[in-house]
């Protein structure tokens, strides 16, 4: 006779997320690809043996996470299509969790000089020429007199994700990007709490310009060092997330 730990619960699964389940496993096993159209919504509906507002349930969803476009109208273009390139959604989800405070301000801080480390050691090895012009342009416009905090933010965003884009690896421009918007508005708040802003802008203006130095010399250690101790500094300086960091 069995015993009693040797039975589980059922799982009662909604029929959207048993609809998301079949996609989902069509895609991982490489039945479906990036690009590939999905049947018609009233052909799915039948495939599935579902109603047709539980299968639009789950499409939402998928579009919501990134993995889907929904595309309005008939004919070729139109219905669901899966993606052909990384989309908002794990930036929309990571956003969410930083400003949930899932993640310590310690564990995005360490993410960050993980990832800037490696992405400026690796930049000094494979930029090119328009890698460090548009680098340079990033800088140029950073040195505007009459910017405004925002404004600064986004170019010094830009500069990070651009130097992860100079790396050739499109996971860790991705991911960089999705890091940047997701602590924007801590970044924004660690601005304002400065006494002086535009003199730490000052400051941030030239290590930004050491950084992209380093890069064209093809130093990638020195490149690295650089990046940890810049955002060590303003991490300290803005007190960012409103917490004194242990590094």
């Amino acid at each position: 006779m069995s015993s009693h730990e040797d039975w589980e619960p059922v799982q009662r699964l909604r029929t959207y997320e048993q609809v998301m389940a079949q996609i989902e496993e069509r895609i991982l096993d490489g039945r479906l690809k990036a690009g590939d159209h999905l049947p018609s919504e009233r052909d799915l509906a039948v495939l599935l043996g579902v109603s047709r507002p539980s299968l639009r349930e789950s499409l939402r969803v998928l579009e919501a996470l990134g993995a889907v476009d929904i595309r309005r109208g008939g004919g070729a273009d139109g219905g669901a299509v899966l993606v052909d390139k990384a989309g908002p959604g794990f930036v929309n989800l990571l956003k969410l969790q930083v400003a949930l405070g899932h993640f310590s301000q310690t564990d995005l801080l360490e993410t960050r000089l993980a990832l800037e480390a490696w992405a400026c050691a690796e930049a000094a090895e494979r930029r090119t020429d328009a890698d460090l012009a548009a680098l340079t342009a990033i800088l140029d416009q950073m040195d505007e007199p009459a910017i405004e905090t925002i404004e600064f933010n986004r170019l010094d965003a830009a500069f990070h994700v651009r130097i992860a884009e100079a790396t050739g690896n499109a996971l860790v421009a991705h991911l960089m990007e999705s890091l940047r918007i997701a602590i924007h508005r801590q970044m924004i708040e660690a601005y304002a709490r400065l006494a002086d802003w535009r003199a730490t802008a000052r400051t941030v203006r030239a290590e930004h310009r050491e950084i992209l130095h380093l890069i064209d010399d093809g130093d990638a250690a020195a490149a690295a060092r650089a990046v940890t101790v810049h955002i060590h500094s303003f991490y300290r300086e803005g007190n960012v997330g409103g917490t004194d960091h242990p590094l």
